[in-house]
């Protein structure tokens, strides 16, 4: 059985993908700064090795690598904060990763892009993820980029909107995405110890509109349906003027969030969790 180094434990995709790899017995080593996040009987299993550092000191990941044969990153900020930039994570600490694992004779690195990242590179995030692919690609080294539409966790901004009553869509919300859940992306990381595919888009098993997105988190919330369209125009003007004015520390993230709203997101179907699901637990 290989030996797998998991970066991004404690993150919601990396908590799925490390029950992942212990619910199929993989003897597992993952990188944590606070042991507290961890449960119990995960720090007292036998097939968990853990190591304690800093992901973003690349002195406290001396050797972490050894003796394994696949290092998984899911390691990324979704909101910048204590001044660090998605250079600073999204990519370097990525390459941190990457050069210990090329110094201990790691065999494969899976790394989670987003999907049509490499299209995306005039925001700050892709820009961030697909200068760390680049140098994947160029190591020398076995490896996977996984490429998710989004995640059921991004999708609860539209709960959110919607338990407090009205939903804001950017133009007439007719834009298509098929967002996954944490559970059945990680299968698709696991699966990837083993595949020889470089790259995998994926997306979950429905195909839905922001419109029916909305609809559905209506639904869960137990609210009536209330969505304002907002001009493409205005969107444009917003992006603008946060450029201009902040930093990308404050800006990187909504113009993420605004760009990828104006798009369709659409990839292979994959999965079983449904996002009526996913709200509904939410709501729980």
């Amino acid at each position: 059985m290989k030996k797998i180094l998991l970066a991004g434990t404690t993150g919601y995709l990396g908590s799925f993908i490390f029950k992942e790899l212990l619910s199929r017995g993989f003897e597992t080593r993952t990188i944590v700064r606070d042991e507290s996040k961890l449960s119990k009987s995960i720090i007292e299993s036998n097939k968990v090795e853990i190591v304690k550092a800093e992901i973003t000191d690349p002195k406290s990941l001396k050797n972490c690598c050894q003796n394994v044969d696949t290092v998984i990153s899911s390691v990324g900020i979704t909101r910048q904060k204590n001044g660090l930039t998605y250079m600073d994570v999204d990519y370097q600490v990525n390459i941190n990763l990457l050069e210990e694992a090329k110094r201990n004779g790691v065999k494969k690195m899976i790394y989670v892009s987003i999907f049509n990242g490499d299209k995306l590179t005039q925001l700050k995030i892709c820009e961030a993820k697909e200068k760390f692919v680049l140098a994947l690609k160029n190591s020398g080294l076995n490896y996977c980029v996984i490429r998710p539409t989004g995640f059921f966790s991004d999708m609860g901004e539209f709960y959110e909107m919607a338990k407090k009553g009205r939903v804001y869509l950017f133009g007439k919300g007719e834009h298509k995405m098929n967002p996954i859940d944490g559970a059945d992306l990680a299968e698709i990381c696991v699966n990837a110890i083993e595949s020889d595919s470089k790259e995998i888009s994926v997306g979950g098993p429905q195909i839905f509109s922001h419109n029916q997105i909305a609809e559905i988190a209506f639904s869960a919330a137990g609210k009536k349906s209330k969505i304002t369209h907002i001009p493409n125009w205005i969107r444009k003007s917003i992006l603008f003027l946060i450029r201009t004015f902040t930093k990308s520390t404050v800006y990187g993230p909504i113009e993420f969030f605004m760009t990828v709203l104006s798009i369709d997101l659409i990839a292979p179907e994959y999965g079983n969790h449904t996002l009526k699901e996913y709200f509904q637990e939410l709501k729980s």
